[in-house]
């Protein structure tokens, strides 16, 4: 199995492929945009880790240039109903910290914001990475699992809010860091506090 790849840069396909040569050997990998954009120039060296996608009918390589996105990828694909390129796209709307924020606060709502995933299927990959993620334990900004629920609620109706609203996922993804921080130190804060908080952050449209 391939574990990483460390080669020349000897094209990047805009549809989210890069091609590295090593060894005189060119490996196609497929990557979400951010690593596609952050890959350098044709020529350059290009390291990525890499996760070997084996299956019946295909091989396919997967490319990241963080491990642990890797291993988030990986966790991913253990979940109920998600397949390599609805993990990529989970991993382009939520980095491994944010996901794993989300997952120990069973914030389905986050995951509803990647194309593909509806409310029961968010349920269900937030139950499925509970364990797989490593995160039974874990909280937002460091609070206690099981304490701020009603904030911590509060803060996933707000996540809704501002895609219903319009809002990209970049920009959700910013003002939900001021909401969660928030969302820790207040476990009283309620809806209309808490969107306050995201609306400021991001500032008039």
């Amino acid at each position: 199995m391939i574990g990483s790849l460390r080669g020349a840069l000897l094209d990047k396909d805009p549809s989210g492929e890069l091609l590295i040569e090593v060894g005189g050997v060119g490996y196609r990998v497929t990557v979400a945009p951010s690593t596609l954009a952050g890959a350098g120039a044709i020529g350059e060296e290009c390291f990525v880790h890499v996760h070997h996608h084996v299956r019946e009918d295909t091989s396919d390589l997967y490319g990241f240039p963080q491990l642990d996105e890797r291993h988030c990828f990986a966790a991913l694909l253990t979940a109920h109903g998600v397949g390599p390129a609805l993990a990529l796209a989970v991993l382009s709307h939520l980095p491994p910290d944010e996901l794993r924020r989300a997952v120990a606060a069973d914030d389905a709502a986050a995951l509803e914001l990647v194309p593909g995933i509806g409310a029961k299927t968010s349920k269900r990959m937030v139950l499925d990475l509970k364990n797989r993620l490593g995160v039974p334990e874990l909280a937002i900004t460091g609070t206690p699992a099981g304490s701020g629920g009603a904030a911590a609620s509060a803060a996933a109706e707000v996540r809704t809010a501002l895609a219903q609203m319009g809002f990209g996922p970049a920009e959700v993804r910013d003002a939900m860091a001021a909401v969660t921080a928030v969302a820790a130190a207040d476990a009283d804060a309620d809806v209309a506090a808490l969107l306050r908080v995201a609306l400021r952050e991001l500032g008039p449209r």
